[in-house]
């Protein structure tokens, strides 16, 4: 972390961890009734909206030119058509352990796309950190390891697999473009409308007979509450703290996500916390602890 107390770059990654450990539940109420394409569609569309309204207000909105727009547009795809949507997709068919499960090895894809692109150097504080991280969420669902296989679940654990590694291309890309010049409320504008535009001819052609009267107010307050928080809030905080932190850093926050899915399962399903639980948030905390500490120099 840098040497003097970046408030904004804490408070950014303590979103990213709180607010994104409770889309994997806001995901699986949306898509009970609205058909997974529609809902990203929503969700993006109301994403785009809502920061159009700010960027006016602010009197800050512009046309970005087309080199950028051509950067927004890969970002578009990778994290929001393809990561975001597929893992949506997934959603339906995969159940949340699994989906938490498989989601973890987001922070080991992105530590080796980072040594792969030159982002950072191969160290063993980094390694050590992942691999700490990785085992708390296994220790978490172990009893559950043996659905990776389950034949039922191949077509959710592929879209899934897809969603994975296109948010890891997606965040060392944005890495690679976030020293230049810009403003990241308005590439996210871009980013979400141009999301919301491939996604809606999407779901034309798959759910040509979609019938709005059967979505249910749960699954639109759902899809309502991923578009201001997971999409507005925390990816505004990813991208930002992308800015001041390497890629590992931040995507380390997916094992935080992992505990905040497990206490609502908890607190709102009345599911049993074990002991196994207290374990894995220990070695968790500590795999943060040890990517995230530098010594004094």
């Amino acid at each position: 972390m840098p040497k003097n107390l970046d408030v904004k770059l804490i408070l950014s990654m303590i979103i990213v961890g709180l607010v994104w450990g409770t889309t994997f539940l806001g995901i699986s109420i949306a898509v009970e009734t609205i058909p997974p394409w529609y809902s990203t569609t929503i969700r993006n569309f109301i994403a785009a909206s809502i920061i159009f309204i700010i960027l006016l207000f602010q009197k800050k909105f512009k046309w970005i030119g087309w080199k950028s727009l051509k950067q927004q547009l890969i970002l578009s795809v990778l994290m929001l058509v393809f990561a975001n949507g597929f893992t949506t997709v997934a959603e339906q068919t995969l159940p949340s352990g699994l989906t938490s499960i498989i989601s973890a090895i987001n922070p080991v894809i992105i530590f080796l796309l980072s040594i792969g692109f030159q982002l950072q150097k191969p160290t063993w504080k980094g390694f050590l950190g992942v691999l700490l991280g990785f085992s708390g969420v296994l220790f978490i669902f172990k009893d559950g390891l043996g659905d990776i296989l389950n034949p039922n679940y191949k077509t959710g654990v592929l879209f899934l697999s897809i969603a994975i590694l296109s948010w890891g291309f997606g965040t060392i890309y944005s890495k690679k473009i976030s020293s230049q010049p810009n403003n990241l409320m308005l590439n996210l504008f871009y980013q979400f409308i141009l999301a919301a535009a491939i996604q809606i001819v999407i779901s034309l052609i798959l759910y040509p007979n979609s019938e709005i009267e059967t979505w249910s107010i749960k699954s639109i307050a759902a899809v309502i509450y991923l578009a201001v928080f997971g999409s507005v809030v925390a990816m505004f905080s990813y991208q930002y703290a992308l800015q001041k932190v390497t890629p590992i850093q931040v995507s380390i926050l997916t094992y935080v996500n992992t505990i905040i899915a497990v206490f609502l399962g908890w607190y709102l399903n009345h599911e049993v916390v074990t002991k196994d639980f207290i374990i894995a948030v220990i070695l968790i905390i500590i795999g943060v602890f040890v990517i995230n500490y530098k010594g004094k120099k």
